[in-house]
This record gives structure tokens, sequence and C-alpha cells, in this order.
């Protein structure tokens, strides 16, 4: 199986640490569960929703960057998922340094054969030019990711999609632990 995957929130826990650098920037007005709703739906949709402005945007990711890659872990078994299946590439809209300071700190970086990052050029997804790409070159057969942003692009082009922690209507499979990956997904 030749599997795409999203990055945040999808093989990396990471949107509790973002929750939290938001928390802190918005001086903990916000309850950490509406925090979390909002960047479940995009990151630029919470900063409109809050009315974060450029300068608290411009501290946002200068704090989440500085954040240990410890308090980005992955989610439980997926690593045993990134063994098990043929190949594997990544799209996410992170910049390719945050990318791979994570992957090299956990020494991932062996199981992808590609990744395409925010700052290669590609349109934003939902736009598929990025999954086109991506399956021209590897032959994908699945996208996971956990956000409906993630699959509309691979649906697109025809692949099969697995929403990861998120019921929302529209992907062939749903995960809410990859401890099932292979039980759920044939």
């Amino acid at each position: 199986m030749n599997v795409l995957w999203d990055y945040d929130g999808t093989l990396f826990n990471t949107y509790p640490a973002f929750t939290e650098v938001m928390y802190e920037l918005m001086n903990k007005k916000v309850a950490k569960e509406a925090i979390y709703k909002e960047l479940k739906i995009s990151f630029s949709h919470a900063v409109e929703f809050f009315g974060l402005d450029e300068e608290q945007v411009k501290q946002f990711k200068e704090r989440e960057r500085a954040l240990s890659p410890k308090e980005k872990g992955p989610f439980p078994y997926v690593e045993e998922v990134l063994q098990k299946t043929n190949v594997n590439v990544i799209m996410t809209h992170k910049s390719r340094n945050e990318v791979m300071a994570i992957l090299d700190y956990y020494d991932w970086h062996k199981y992808f054969s590609e990744i395409v990052a925010g700052d290669d050029g590609f349109p934003r997804k939902p736009d598929s030019a990025s999954y086109r790409y991506l399956h021209k070159r590897h032959h994908l057969d699945l996208a996971v990711g956990d956000r409906l942003l993630d699959i509309i692009p691979a649906k697109e082009i025809g692949l099969s999609t697995c929403l990861f922690q998120n019921e929302a209507k529209g992907a062939d499979y749903y995960l809410q632990s990859y401890q099932d990956f292979f039980a759920v997904i044939k």
C-alpha cells in the first residue's frame, strides 16, 4: 500500500501544543477546547475566528517553532503502520525545516519517500496539484488526514481516503487509533 499522509493532527499530535500556544497568546481568555476546535478547521480559520492581528500571528509562529519536538510527538501505533506500508509520502502546509526537525528528532525520515511542504510552491489544500504530483511519482492508493481539507484533493484524483479521529462524512475509512489501521483498511 502506498500512502499519502497529512502531517499535523494525522502523523503527529501537534494540536494540543498549538492550542496551548494560542491559549497563552490570548492571555488565557478563551477556553482551550474552543481554541482546539477552531484550530482543527485550520490555522487561518482560527486566526480569523478569534480576530488575531498580524503581530499575534507572528508571535504564535515564533512560539510554536520554539517548542521542543517532544511536545509534538507522533500518535500511538502510527510508526508500526509506516513500517508495514510500501511507500509513504507527506503533504503538509508546514515548512520543510519544521517537518525535518521533528522527523529527525524521532528518526522517522527513513519512512518517507518524499515530502511536499508548504514552502515548495504548491497551492494550498484543497487544491489537488500537490496530490497529483505525488500520485504521479508514487502511484498512491490512500490518503490519510484529520480534516476534510486533507481528503478532498485525494477524492478528486481518485484515491481512497481515511479520516483520522474525525467522523465527518465523505471518507472511505475512519480511524480512531492506528492500532486498528490494517483491520479497517484493506
